[in-house]
């Protein structure tokens, strides 16, 4: 099995800002959310852990890791899609600059890279590979893995075969669940987008 989770809330959330490749930590809920799943698999076994480097991935990943006494093995391909100048910066800002680039973004999201940032499929061509080494070298083994919601989205696709048009369709809330499982060649979907239980 693969336990992929999105990490927590981070500090700032809801301002709406398109974060990509800044290194936000999380917020207190954020924590509280991953020791949430912690405790939900803390009888689950559990062989490796792996994150993206991004800070909140990480810390996410140690949250979820201890009852295990795992730490995260970071995987910088696991990222969160760069978004390039719009890093920072809320829709209506982004809006308010560049109209004519968030139109054209919006109206072709999944195709249109942020400007001086990635694509989706660039996003694909590093985060799909990453994956599939950490499946194929932890076969028959269930592994831990925390990354960021369109990090999450395009594995999904990727693994149960859909065209990118899909992307969106997955829920991806901060903190939340995903299982995955490998057998024969092919993926199939046990869980999806479960979020955590709050005490």
């Amino acid at each position: 099995m693969i336990y992929l989770f999105r990490h927590g809330e981070v500090v700032l959330a809801e301002t709406g800002r398109f974060i990509g490749h800044l290194d936000v930590p999380l917020s207190e809920r954020g924590e509280r959310q991953c020791a949430a799943q912690a405790r939900r698999l803390a009888r689950v076994e559990i062989a490796a852990m792996f994150s993206s480097d991004l800070v909140r991935a990480r810390r996410s990943g140690e949250i979820i890791g201890a009852p295990h006494g795992l730490t995260p093995e970071t995987v910088p391909d696991l990222r969160e899609m760069a978004m390039g100048r719009w890093e920072g910066l809320t829709a209506p800002e982004i809006r308010a600059r560049e109209p004519a680039g968030f139109r054209e973004w919006m109206a072709r999201v999944g195709e249109f890279p942020f400007p001086e940032g990635e694509s989706v499929p660039d996003l694909v061509g590093r985060a799909w590979p990453a994956f599939e080494r950490l499946v194929s070298a932890n076969a028959g083994r269930a592994i831990a893995v925390v990354a960021h919601g369109g990090t999450n989205r395009a594995i999904l696709c990727q693994a149960l075969a859909l065209p990118l048009r899909y992307l969106l369709a997955f829920g991806q809330d901060y903190g939340a669940l995903t299982v995955l499982e490998h057998a024969g060649g092919t993926f199939r979907l046990r869980r999806l987008n479960e979020r955590p239980v709050l005490l």
